[in-house]
């Protein structure tokens, strides 16, 4: 009974292992090409098993169920967006803004299945991923933020300002990755242009909130 109890309380942690890591990173790679081709009332656990050709029990010993795998690859694509989006701290205010941009873009550019589920908010209404995607949102208002007005904690108009921007440029890149027409440099200057015209909106809504002399013509 004891050495039973034993092997019990081990089990979970197996899974904070190296190797345990690296089969659970393995698992939503794979689950996120699947859910890219095949849609998720589609595609059963043992069609996912198969695609892995792994036993349908390792699929539940990691994620519970086929809604909690399904979370925890949308989980780990925010999780890249957001590190990338957010980084370049050690540059000046401006050239974080651009890269900030750049970062976003490249992201949905190499990984298209996962930004639309990001942006598109999952299966159906999932409120649970709508509000993966709005944490998303809010990650990239603040950094842009902390980048134009060196704060992160910001007025509510402010806020929705810079909400709507980021707003029209998920679907603004929707279309870019279904029609690349664009190249990523202008793509990447586009959004800065009408960045400066919202952080300038914003402005002369709002004089505290001055906008950075460059976004005066272009940001």
């Amino acid at each position: 009974m004891n050495n039973s109890r034993q092997r019990g309380a081990a089990r979970p942690q197996a899974r904070g292992t190296d190797r345990s890591l690296a089969r659970r990173a393995e698992l939503i790679a794979i689950g996120r090409k699947l859910f890219s081709d095949t849609s998720y009332d589609a595609l059963s656990m043992d069609d996912i098993a198969r695609h892995a050709h792994v036993a349908k029990g390792l699929i539940y010993y990691y994620f519970r169920s086929k809604r909690g795998y399904y979370l925890a690859i949308v989980e780990d694509s925010v999780a890249h967006l957001v590190t990338l989006a957010a980084g370049g701290l050690e540059l000046p205010p401006v050239e974080r803004v651009h890269r900030t941009i750049d970062s976003y873009l490249r992201y949905a550019e190499n990984n298209q299945a996962a930004y639309r589920t990001i942006v598109s908010g999952g299966v159906g209404f999932d409120a649970q991923v709508h509000a993966i995607r709005d944490g998303v949102r809010e990650a990239i208002v603040t950094t842009i933020a902390d980048g134009a007005y060196g704060r992160r904690e910001i007025a509510p108009l402010v806020r929705m300002g810079l909400l709507g921007w980021v707003c029209s440029v998920e679907g603004s890149v929707l279309d870019w990755i279904d029609r690349p027409e664009l190249s990523r440099d202008t793509m990447r200057e586009l959004l800065v242009k009408t960045l400066g015209g919202t952080l300038r909106a914003i402005e002369e809504l709002e004089p505290a909130y001055a906008a950075p002399p460059p976004a005066r013509r272009d940001i």
